[in-house]
């Protein structure tokens, strides 16, 4: 049985970051160049609906576990993990951005 789960990797807006090991040797990195063409924003939106895509696997594995259907339990774990890890990841460059942009609002002009 193959698992259907890829290798953990870095949302694709910051695989461009030289201090990560290992992120410059992700297939990722052709993607990145190309959504520099149009910006920021879909920088974010391909990065949320990878992690959207994640947590989407992690459902459909937790659901095969509460019906029986899964026979490695070992891949939901890994799945759950990884969705679990992304969102936080997220959560954390949300929060890091919000403080930044007050920040900016609070310097005097």
């Amino acid at each position: 049985m193959t698992s259907p789960i890829g290798g953990i990797s870095f949302p694709t807006a910051i695989t461009g970051l030289s201090g990560v090991t290992g992120a410059a040797a992700t297939p990722d990195v052709e993607r990145t160049a190309a959504a520099g063409d149009n910006g920021f924003a879909s920088a974010l939106v391909s990065s949320l609906e990878e992690l959207q895509a994640t947590q989407s696997t992690s459902d459909g594995l937790a659901v095969q576990a509460a019906t029986g259907d899964l026979r490695d339990v070992h891949d939901y774990m890994i799945a759950a993990n990884e969705a679990k890890l992304a969102t936080e990841m997220v959560v954390t460059i949300k929060n890091k951005a919000v403080e930044a942009f007050n920040e900016i609002m609070r310097m005097p002009v």
